[in-house]
């Protein structure tokens, strides 16, 4: 297979999946009700589907008529060989450990993977602000959120109306509001709110759509210009200032034309859109735009166009769900009902709180954020006061850490205060903790966590402490990976005074002290958390020799994909108890989960004292060549990917299970299976194998039996469920995209519209 048709044979399967959900919506369901015509939202729900997948088709269709066309023409030629260059060279590269024989692979991959004239940008984004790979993933970006939301909206309307949704989880019943204007049951106003869901995810891919067509046409005005290659991308400018300015005036022109549309559908009476009213498409619009352009900038190089997508339209539903509760605690009596897409209970309420309120906290104390990365990146040779730079990064964590506590305690913890009736949160969650099933099983399962999870950092802290021990000598050895740089380094460069200096003057570290790096040349690097390193004896290489020697049978011997996939397997044996007896109390814990990652990812990457080194120098081992950008998102990935199946509130007990199994089963045995026996690639570009693939779909599958063998989960199809996910393995072998988030989504709504009974 060649590069176009692994990338087409991934575009059949998200087309093809897409036209599938649209059509099992019209079919025909089970849902009837009184005061609305779900068949007539099917009809709508219908068409908009199709009218965005034949735009996506349109869109490729275009764009290889241009790449087409581009070659007979002399400037646009000279263009396309002036990009590829600058594609490489300008852009950093992603970091690489030289360890396995996929890397080796990778190196020799032929240079057109890196000299694509198709990818496509956001306004104002230029090819090194997403990480690298061999195509953008416009159609992961596109379609998926179309996708999960169909699926969500097939999901409830396949439900009797008499039903109760999560009748079996022990959680209080959904909030309801009844009132002169209207009033719905809890089924009801959830259906109401996945259609209009549907909607949104429309309008976000329309939105991107739109601004990759829109950074298309403005590049090509200045093609001939582009020749030269001092520059990505000539339309967009080097000042940050001006960058900004046009995206913004650019974001008002894109909520203005949205406005205009929805006025053209009402106007010809159209169902497009007909649950979005004019306040959410243009809140929708503007936080959907500002989230591609904040998080493309932010987190420098870790995204693909499509997972930015991704990101950007969960980013924005989250947002939308916080208003409207929001705005039925202020207008309850105006408000027919609650427009949440999951039930509107405790839940949702603590995982909006949580996770929304972590980001706001960021952007809150930014300002102490910015100044410690800003303290720790600066040299102790130029600073004026250096005998101050502890002291003030001291002051600076004592500010993050005070102001932290505060937003927690006060603002977000306020606004839980007053969604969950007036209730104190922090009593709640005790309350919550000591009513599981015989008043022991919520707390044993909190030990239970907590004691796997502090043991295995522990435990891969001591060897991986102990492993750079050693490494310190070892002129040949795997050197340090650091996010966000165009190489590896033996330390950090702007972590906890991990400072890297341009000389090997030992004068110039805070102290006194450098390490060789990889080459053998001192590069100046001090690690002030790492006690024993500055007292290490300078012995001569033969004796260091020996002791490396000697010291092998006490370091890791695993590699770095070993090492990853010990994760993996970690979710299950973690996660597994947890969904299967209570998945309404793990739903609540992936949401203080996800907020203390979040929290945990400030501390690394801004220097915060005195852990930012340490949570560094651990995560800093566990990097592959899609964690390039300045952020670590891979816990964030595995995490999402395990509670996607929950945080979304699969209808069936399997479907719950279906992150873990996916990600912790599958995808780990795929990536070993297939990197020790694997011969039969998928495409000469790409290291997935059929062997590998083949051992991703066995390994689920059997999974899910002995889930099913032990009372876990419900009977089900093992053809259907067999299909659903050997589709998600060839999908996951074809795209290019971070398969820890794009294969949860992807196996739960297709097991959503087959179903598994």
């Amino acid at each position: 297979m060649s590069v176009d048709a692994r990338k087409a044979g991934e575009s059949l399967i998200l087309i093809g999946s897409l036209v599938y959900a649209s059509s099992k919506i019209w079919e025909g369901t089970n849902f009837h009700s009184p005061n609305f015509d779900s068949q007539q939202y099917n009809l709508w729900v219908l068409t908009e589907l199709h009218c965005l997948v034949g735009a996506t088709v349109l869109y490729v269709l275009w764009l290889s008529n241009s790449l087409i066309s581009s070659k007979a023409n002399p400037f646009t030629s000279l263009n396309a060989d002036a990009a590829a260059p600058s594609m490489t060279s300008k852009r950093p590269s992603s970091p690489r450990i030289p360890e396995t024989r996929d890397s080796n692979f990778k190196r020799n991959v032929p240079l057109l993977l890196r000299k694509r004239a198709d990818f496509g940008f956001v306004w104002m984004s230029v090819p090194r602000n997403y990480r690298e790979s061999s195509d953008d993933g416009i159609l992961t970006g596109l379609l998926f959120g179309p996708l999960v939301s169909s699926a969500l909206l097939y999901s409830s309307l396949t439900l009797p109306s008499s039903a109760t949704p999560l009748s079996s989880w022990r959680i209080e019943a959904p909030r309801l509001l009844s009132n002169a204007k209207d009033s719905y049951s809890a089924l009801e106003a959830l259906v109401l709110s996945r259609y209009n869901l549907v909607d949104l995810s429309n309008l976000c891919s329309t939105i991107l759509l739109l601004h990759v067509c829109a950074s298309w046409w403005f590049e090509s005005r200045y093609r001939v210009a582009a020749a030269t290659l001092d520059s990505e991308r000539k339309s967009v400018p080097r000042s940050a200032g001006k960058r900004l300015s046009y995206f913004v005036v650019f974001t008002l022109g894109i909520t203005i034309c949205m406005l205009g549309i929805k006025f053209a559908l009402v106007y010809f009476s159209l169902g497009i859109w007909q649950h979005l009213n004019w306040f959410e498409i243009t809140v929708a619009s503007l936080f959907y735009q500002c989230t591609l352009y904040g998080v493309v900038r932010l987190a420098h190089r870790g995204f693909t166009l499509g997972e930015l997508g991704i990101v950007s339209f969960g980013g924005t539903a989250l947002f939308m769900e916080f208003l409207n509760v929001t705005a039925a605690r202020i207008w309850p009596l105006t408000t027919p009902y609650i427009k949440t897409y999951r039930l509107p209970t405790p839940l949702l309420i603590f995982q909006t709180a949580l996770i929304a309120g972590s980001f706001l906290t960021g952007f809150v104390l930014s300002p102490f954020l910015i100044l410690s990365r800003h303290i720790g990146q600066r040299p102790v040779r130029r600073m004026r006061y250096p005998e101050l730079k502890l002291r003030q990064r001291r002051l600076l964590a004592l500010g993050f850490y005070v102001g932290s506590f505060v937003m927690t305690m006060g603002l977000i913890g306020m606004w839980t205060y007053w969604c969950l009736g007036k209730r104190n949160p922090w009593l709640w969650v005790i309350f919550y903790i000591l009513e599981g099933r015989k008043g022991w099983s919520r707390p044993a399962l909190l030990i239970y966590w907590i004691a796997l999870g502090s043991l295995s950092v522990a435990g891969w802290n001591r060897q991986l402490a102990r492993s750079r021990k050693f490494r310190a000598w070892n002129t040949a050895g795997e050197n340090l990976i650091v996010p966000g740089s165009g190489g590896a380094f033996m330390g950090p460069p702007f972590v906890d005074g991990l400072v890297p200096q341009s000389s090997g003057n030992s004068s110039d570290t805070q102290n006194g002290s450098s390490v060789s790096g990889g080459s053998g040349s001192t590069m100046g690097l001090t690690f002030p958390n790492l006690s024993n390193l500055p007292n290490l004896p300078h012995l001569p290489n033969g004796v260091a020799t020996d002791l490396l020697d000697a010291a092998d049978k006490h370091v890791p011997t695993l590699r770095l994909n070993a090492r990853r996939k010990f994760f993996h397997a970690l979710t299950v044996i973690m996660f597994v108890p947890g969904v299967a007896f209570d998945p309404a109390f793990t739903h609540l814990s992936f949401s203080v989960a996800f907020a203390l990652f979040t929290f945990a990812e400030y501390v690394r990457y801004f220097a915060i004292y005195p852990f930012g080194a340490s949570i560094h120098l651990f995560m800093n081992e566990f990097l592959d060549q899609k964690d390039g950008g300045t952020a670590i998102l891979s816990h964030f990935y595995l995490l999402t990917g395990c509670a996607g199946s929950l945080w979304l509130e699969g209808s069936s007990p399997l479907l719950l299970f279906t992150g873990i199994l996916v990600l912790g089963v599958g995808d780990a045995l795929a990536s070993i299976i297939g990197k020790r026996v694997g011969v039969h690639r998928w495409s000469p570009t790409t290291t997935k194998t059929l062997e590998g693939s083949f051992a991703f779909t066995l390994s689920v599958v059997i999974s899910a039996w002995i889930l099913r063998l032990f009372g876990v989960t419900e009977s089900f199809s093992t053809l259907r469920y067999t299909t659903v996910i050997g589709t998600s393995s060839i999908l996951e072998a074809l795209s290019d995209q971070n398969d820890n988030v794009t294969l949860p989504l992807f196996s739960f709504s297709l097991l959503a519209l087959v179903g598994t009974s």
